[in-house]
């Protein structure tokens, strides 16, 4: 099973300003929980630190422990960022998972996180 435990964190080393981190992971592999077969996908995150960055070895082994796991694409991704909000307490974080085809089908699934106290959306790209 994954534990946000693995994640491992440093700080910010600019907390007073908003700035972008994005980190594409084409690697992500889970299972079906249906089949067993493997899902694969890119992760593309996007999080605005507020006073913790994550570090990223620790991030690719947090990723690698969901390829035993049988998992439907929604809950993973749901998954994922709140683990990553937990450990961060980011101002912003986009968490967009594009599975490989399966079946004929294409799923992508989007999540997003806002502090309550962050409202600026001026340096988002779409």
């Amino acid at each position: 099973m994954t534990s946000a435990s693995l994640l491992e964190i440093f700080p910010n080393p600019a907390p007073e300003r908003d700035y972008i981190i994005q980190i594409r992971i084409p690697e992500f592999t889970c299972l079906c929980p249906k089949t067993g077969q493997p899902d694969f996908a890119t992760l593309f995150l996007r999080y605005i630190p507020s006073e913790r960055c994550v570090e990223l070895k620790s991030l690719k082994q947090y990723i690698w422990s969901y390829r035993n796991v049988g998992t439907f694409h929604e809950t993973v991704t749901h998954q994922i960022l709140n683990d990553l909000v937990e450990v961060l307490t980011p101002r912003f974080l986009r968490l967009r998972a594009k599975f490989n085809v399966r079946g004929g089908l294409y799923t992508t699934v989007i999540v997003e996180h806002r502090s309550p106290s962050w409202k600026s959306v001026d340096i988002l790209p779409p």
